[in-house]
Parts: C-alpha cells; structure tokens; sequence
C-alpha cells in the first residue's frame, strides 16, 4: 500500500513538474510576443497562425530548456533566457531609433569591435536614462535570487537522462547558429514572412528573432557566383565604349596630381530636406561645385556603416552584387583586394589614409594593408592637443594633418583622409552651444530633436568651412592637386526627418547624399550628374589621367544606367526597367569575378595593359600592370 502510495505521489510529482515547464514555456511564448510588438507575433495570432509567434521564441525557448537541464531552476533559466533576450531587443531599438533600420547577423560582428575603438563610439548611443541599467540590475537580481533560492526542479542524478536531454538541446541550438539549412524548413517565407529586400519589412511581420534567423540562413545560402556567359556578353556589349575611355590618354608630359579624397562623416546637402530648401548652409561646397564636378551620390547605408561606403569608394566594387556582406572590412580576408588604391600604386603613388580614431576600429588597420595603403596615420599620430568639438576630433584637426603628411617633392601622393567631428549621436553639446541655437529649424521638429538637428547642422557647417580652407591651401600649392570631397551618409536623424519629410517625397533610405571633384587651381565649366560611391574611383583615376584599367572604364560606361540603383539596406527598390536590370544582372558577375581576382583572364587583349605580368591571389590567377605586381604585401 506503502509502494502505491509513493508511485502515485512520484506520478502527481512528476505531471507537476511537467505542467510547470509546459507553463513556463507557453508563458515565454506570450513574453515574446509582447516584448516583440509586431502585429505577426502578437497573442491575437496563436490561434490564427501559431507557427510565426512559435518560431520568434524557439531560440530563446531552446536556450531556456538547455539551462534548465543545466540548473534545474526552472524560474532561473526562463528568466535568463528572457533578460539576454530582452537586452537584444533593446539594442534592436537603440538602432531602429538612431539608424532606422532594425538587427541584422551582420551586426553581431561588432561586438568584436567594443574593445577596438567601438566602444567610444557605439557606447554614444547608449541611453542616457538610469531607468534601463536599473531594469537591468534588477532583472540580474532576481536571477541572482533564483540561484540562491529557487528549488530545484530535479534531482543531479538522472541516471544519464540530463545528459542525453542536454546534448540534443545544446546541438540543436548550434545547429541553429550555425545556419544548418534543414531551419529553412520553419524559417522561410513561405510559413512565415519574408522581404528579401527588407529587414524592417520581415521583422515588422514575423518579430525580430525570426527575421534573424532567416537573414542568417539567407546569408548562409548565398554564396556569389558569376556567370561566364553574363561578364562576356556585358563586356562584348560595352567593348567600344570600355575601349574610349581607356585610350582618352592624358598628355604623358603632364605630372600626375596629387589626389586627396575627403571621406566627410554624415555630409549631405540639407536642401534636400523640407524647410532648408534656400537655407544657404554649405557656402563653400556651393562656391567649389560651380568650378567642377558634383551632384548626388547614391551611397549603400543610411545613418551608419561608414564602412559601406567606404569599402564602395576605395575598390568600385558595390555591395548591391555581394547581398551576404553587411561589413566588409570585417569580412575581408585576403592579403590583397583590388582597389584604386593598388591602382594608384601603380603609378607610383605613396599611398596615405588618415583618420584621428583608433586604427582597429571596424578592421582599418588590416583592410587598409589589404586595400594596399602604404601607410595609416590614425589617432595616435595626431598632435596631442588637436581640437575637439562635441564628443569627437574637430575638422579642422584633420586638415592640418592633411597639409602636414603632403609634400611638394617625391612620388605624387593619394592621401584618404576620413574625418569624426559630425559623427552621431548629436546629443553632446559642442563647444559653441550659442552658435547651435542660432541654426534655424523647421517649426514641425520637436524640441529634442531640435537640439540634435542643430548639433549635427552646427558640425555639418564646420565641415563645409573645412572643405573651403583646404580647397584654398591646395590652390597655392606648387604642385597639382586633385580634391575629391563626399559623405559616406545621411545623418541617423530619422525623427526629425519624419516629422518635416524630404522635397522629393521619398523615405530617408532612398535619399542621395553629395559629392564634389575640383581641381582647386583651375576654374572648369560646372558639371552635375548622379554617381555612386562604387563609380567614383574610377571617376577619379580619369580625371588624374590614368585610364589603365578596364574595371573602372567599365564602372564609368554604365554610371548613367546604374547609378541610381545603389541604396541602403532596407530601402525600397528603385524604379527599373529591362536593360537596366540586365545590365545589372551581368555587372554583378563582373563584380564576383573582380573580387576573386579572375576578371582580366576574361578581358580582351584590347582591354589589358600592354605591360601585364601574371600575379597569384589565393592560388587564383590573376593579370595585372607588371608595376602593380610589386610591393603588394607590407
């Protein structure tokens, strides 16, 4: 009687302890959804279509069960998995916030990057309220308390029944990270919801984890393959034009010009934005543009991701052909990548980057030896009492530096410099707070978005002061000098710009920053015509004479047709029509194949150097100028 008694007791316990993690677990479900927000997770949907709320919590569902099996603290491990998942969900709102897109895979790479340099920066956009770091502690206390107080669920021993329960959890979870394909069969857009195009448009639907987790599989998937037949048919169909542009030889006794390209941190043209349209605030820019060339620039991020267009900028390569590359110097692993700059070398530039933040810092100091930079001049190089102005090194420390590292003997010199001052976020006062609050702001913007509109226009105008003195130092150089001057993106104002809209009625992704070539010693007639961050080099290297190479003849040939398809993440698709999109079809493969180092086996004679040798790149075979074959490692 004794024995029945204990076994139904065994049972009761047993169905108890079933029934509290069933609860437990459907209760983590409902969190998720709440926690969420969007409409495709909500409680409402469970019985609608269960699969979407289900998929969004399975990871953090996986993750509690697997500590359970660890802690045998039931409260413990669901209140674990849900803080670690509550704390991406607020990072996911701190970018949605400052850069108007939500979490991608990609992003998770920067935690790599908060003890090279990140930390100062992305620690800016940390709130500045105690209220989150308290909801915090508090959540790591009651955590703490679980530990200590909460009974266990189970027995340790288990007669190896934790072990095996454990294992499955455990590899499945990884499986999960690692992007194992039999996951598409939940995450995909046929049961849940996906735009390929769009991640805000995905999470908005199907929560933030599962779109997550379908980027992640996408990316997994996507390996970039080129098309042989694509690359002939575009180059048959370009040839003449590819040819014209290379064989508009400048005159040999004229000497190549030193080049100096200004990365400009968040410049754009606030003419574009409602209320500023006759503002007047980048008198220099203007006054440059009416001697040279300028116009929009389509660049591929918005509000971040400085590296994006940088990456575009320095090789031609654009990240529109390479979908699985959100970061790319974090994703560069080659000793050698094609770029202006070995171009440059090539022709017997000293090759220079300048930037007053820590070289490691999105991988600069290895993307750069990669890129073939025979030199960086970062933070540590600046003088030690360069200005600064708000949270950042001022303009102004950057043009001494540039004036400093150019000579007026030697080699000629290509100097990159990328300049901080109006980095984001604009919530540190600058040091002329009264110069600040005189700067004029449409009445639809609220006050504290106000304040930060003005911070950034207030860095934004240093900027332009930066580009009209040093344009003027160049002038009365002995030396030619080509200035080539650009921001990388918009500002990651996303509330003000909603609240007063842009003149052509289009979202804050689709919007065109700015550009500007001049010779700053000679007047030219004015020229203006979109372009992309990925066709300027070879905009660039045209204008100092050197039309070499084929790749970046070809960038220019289809500039018109191309240009304006170039946009950030998340943006909606540009209008475009059939021989656009074959056009792009085929540049794509063009562009795989340029990356891989296979391109020129695939030219023409009439579009080779006459002077090429054959150079190895990660056992590829590869043609390049017999000059730019030496001294491509440091």
């Amino acid at each position: 009687m004794t024995l029945v008694s204990t076994t139904l007791l065994s049972k009761r316990s047993a169905a108890a302890r079933t029934a509290l993690v069933l609860a437990m677990m459907a209760a983590f479900v409902l969190l998720t959804g709440l926690l969420d927000g969007s409409d495709g997770v909500a409680v409402s949907q469970l019985l609608a279509q269960p699969a979407i709320p289900l998929a969004n919590a399975m990871p953090g569902l996986m993750l509690a069960l697997l500590l359970l099996v660890l802690t045998r603290r039931t409260v413990l491990s669901f209140g674990l998995a849900y803080l670690m998942q509550g704390v991406m969900y607020g990072v996911n709102a701190l970018k949605v916030a400052n850069l108007g897109t939500p979490l991608l895979p990609a992003d998770f790479r920067m935690v790599d990057q908060l003890h090279k340099g990140g930390l100062h920066v992305l620690g800016s956009y940390l709130p500045h309220s105690p209220w989150p770091y308290l909801a915090l502690l508090g959540g790591v206390a009651v955590v703490v308390a679980m530990w200590h107080h909460e009974p266990p669920l189970f027995a340790a021993r288990t007669g190896g029944r934790r072990v095996v329960i454990g294992t499955l959890l455990g590899v499945t979870l990884i499986t999960l990270l690692l992007g194992m394909p039999g996951w598409g069969n939940l995450y995909n857009g046929r049961k849940l919801w996906m735009e390929p195009w769009s991640a805000a448009a995905t999470t908005s639907h199907s929560g933030l984890v599962s779109s997550l987790v379908m980027f992640h599989l996408q990316d997994r998937r996507s390996k970039q393959k080129a098309d042989p037949n694509a690359v002939s048919n575009l180059l048959q169909t370009t040839g003449d034009a590819v040819r014209a542009h290379m064989q508009a030889a400048a005159d040999p006794a004229t000497a190549l010009p030193d080049i100096v390209v200004i990365q400009s941190e968040s410049f754009f043209d606030p003419r574009i934005v409602r209320g500023y349209e006759n503002a007047g605030l980048t008198p220099n820019l203007d006054r440059l543009a009416a001697q040279g060339m300028s116009g929009p620039l389509h660049v591929p991020t918005y509000g971040g991701g400085t590296i994006r267009t940088e990456f575009e900028m320095l090789t031609g390569l654009s990240l529109r052909y390479f979908n699985n590359m959100q970061f790319p110097y974090l994703q560069l692993h080659d000793k050698v990548a094609p770029s202006m700059v070995r171009s440059l070398r090539a022709h017997g530039y000293e090759t220079v980057a300048i930037h007053g933040n820590d070289p490691t810092f999105w991988n600069r100091n290895t993307a750069f030896k990669a890129l073939g930079f025979d030199r960086f001049v970062s933070q540590s190089s600046f003088p030690g009492d360069a200005p600064v102005d708000g949270k950042y090194m001022a303009d102004s420390a950057m043009t001494d530096e540039i004036m400093a590292q150019l000579k007026d003997y030697g080699p000629p010199q290509f100097l990159f410099a990328i300049s901080l001052e109006a980095h984001g976020p604009y919530d540190v006062p600058p040091k002329d707070t009264a110069a600040r609050d005189r700067i004029p702001v449409p009445a639809a913007v609220d006050a504290k978005d106000k304040t930060e509109l003005q911070t950034y226009l207030y860095h934004m105008q240093h900027a332009d002061a930066e580009l009209g003195r040093l344009a003027g130092l160049l002038a009365v150089r002995n030396r030619p000098t080509l200035l080539l001057f650009y921001g990388d993106h918009l500002p990651g104002l996303t509330a003000a710009y909603r609240a007063t809209g842009f003149v052509d009625g289009q979202d804050m992704l689709a919007q065109a920053g700015t550009w500007l070539l001049v010779d700053p010693r000679n007047r030219e007639e004015p020229q203006r015509f979109d372009t992309a961050s990925w066709m300027l080099p070879g905009l660039l290297l045209e204008r100092a004479g050197i039309h070499d190479d084929a790749y970046f003849a070809l960038t220019q040939v289809l500039a018109p047709s191309l240009a304006k398809l170039t946009r950030a993440p998340g943006a909606a698709p540009p209008p475009i029509d059939s021989q656009q999109l074959l056009l792009d079809k085929d540049m794509a493969s063009v562009a795989v194949l340029r990356m891989k180092g296979k391109l020129d086996r695939m030219l023409p004679a009439s579009l080779l150097p006459a002077n090429t040798v054959v150079a190895k790149q990660d056992d590829e075979q590869q043609h390049v100028p017999a000059s730019a074959a030496m001294g491509t490692h440091h």
